[in-house]
């Protein structure tokens, strides 16, 4: 039975190498593969089983644990090369967004127009601006109004006046000529006056 258990590990065994093997050579050969490679092929074989030179063993744990040590080392370095990069990436991004908001505040300023020291949008200045000319075009049309009805008002007053002016003048010119004719029959009732006694 223990034949059958060694025959079975060993066939097991030669599967997972050619496994092993197989997988390895469609990706890398390692060195370590090579060696178990070549003792395997060099190993004797004995009933039915392999036997392996303790030697050649010992050569291959010692080349499997420079090989391990040489990995781990890599893997080190990889690490941090990942490590520095994803520090580059962290420091690209926080770049990136100081970068993304200045350009979105320079956006801004490019859109923004200053007005009286205040920052307004092109929208709201150009709404602005119309609001201030249509309230400048409201004051123009009342002044203009105001000022037509009091030119009306100036010149119904001028009318009168000169109307006024016209019936003094006529008014005095009576008055003064019934002045002048008093002041003639008081110098004519002098006269008779003067000539009876």
């Amino acid at each position: 039975m223990s034949n059958k258990f060694y025959v079975a590990a060993a066939i097991i065994i030669a599967s997972v190498f050619q496994m092993n093997g197989q997988t390895d050579s469609l990706q890398n050969n390692t060195p370590i593969q090579d060696e178990f490679s070549a003792l395997i092929q060099e190993s004797n074989n004995y009933q039915g089983y392999k036997v392996v030179d303790y030697d050649k063993l010992i050569e291959l744990r010692n080349t499997t644990r420079n090989y391990i040590t040489e990995l781990k080392e890599e893997i080190v370095v990889q690490k941090n090369t990942v490590d520095q990069q994803n520090d580059e990436i962290q420091k690209l991004k926080s770049d990136l967004a100081a970068t993304q908001e200045d350009l979105n505040r320079v956006s801004e300023e490019k859109d923004a127009l200053m007005f009286l020291g205040m920052p307004f949008s092109k929208g709201g200045y150009k709404t602005m601006m119309w609001g201030i000319v249509g309230v400048l075009i409201a004051l123009l049309l009342i002044i203009f109004f105001r000022y037509k009805s009091s030119h009306a008002a100036t010149r119904d007053a001028r009318q009168k006046l000169s109307e006024t002016e016209k019936e003094f003048d006529a008014y005095r010119t009576k008055a003064l000529e019934k002045e002048q004719r008093l002041g003639r029959m008081l110098q004519d009732e002098k006269n008779k006056a003067s000539g009876t006694t």
